[in-house]
């Protein structure tokens, strides 16, 4: 019997470790297996941090199918479920902030509050600005530059980055800081705050 026949027979009695890497092998009953197991936990996390039905579902979907392609998950670093605990967790709060950062941009142009164009002197003075930041940001390390433009310039949570470049969620956030913190000092050198 095969491993895909053994999937699709022995599930109930396989790991969790040991369906992800089956997954990860191509098994793709593998999937259905977790699925099973887990969406459950997935869409009550959804449901509690989203409170839409709808968009708790849309978000288990999301999951597992960027699960399928995923290589985050490190059997040897915790437990499958407390994976996806956390990465449902941090997708909802990412859900959260984008729709409510789509009612903030509504209810301004509502209000009328149309962005101001900038004097000449202010767009040369922000183009400078700009300049002197971007001169900064390659005095980092390649690891802080990438996290921080796909943090920054492409508005990425640092859970996305780290599934992004399949990196630990830690590693992100110490290169983000540390980057940061230099960034911040090579800056206020320059300006002299």
């Amino acid at each position: 019997m095969d491993f895909e026949q053994r999937i699709s027979t022995d599930a109930g009695t396989l790991s969790d470790g040991d369906l992800w890497l089956a997954l990860k092998a191509g098994q793709t009953g593998a999937l259905g297996s977790l699925y099973d197991r887990h969406s459950g936990l997935v869409y009550g996390i959804a449901l509690k941090v989203l409170g839409q039905t709808q968009e708790a579902e849309d978000l288990t979907q999301d999951i597992f199918v960027k699960l399928a392609r995923s290589t985050a998950y490190d059997p040897q670093r915790g437990s499958f479920r407390t994976y996806l605990a956390i990465l449902t967790r941090s997708r909802a709060i990412d859900r959260l902030r984008s729709r409510q950062s789509a009612r903030n941009s509504v209810a301004r142009l509502q209000a009328g509050d149309q962005p101001q164009t900038p004097t000449p002197a202010d767009a040369l003075i922000q183009g400078e600005r700009s300049e002197e930041v971007r001169s900064a940001l390659a005095q980092l390390s390649a690891n802080q530059q990438q996290i921080l433009r796909l943090a920054y310039y492409e508005g990425l949570s640092q859970a996305t980055i780290a599934e992004q470049l399949d990196t630990p969620l830690g590693t992100v956030k110490t290169h983000s800081r540390r980057g940061l913190l230099k960034l911040r000092q090579i800056l206020q050198d320059r300006w002299g705050n």
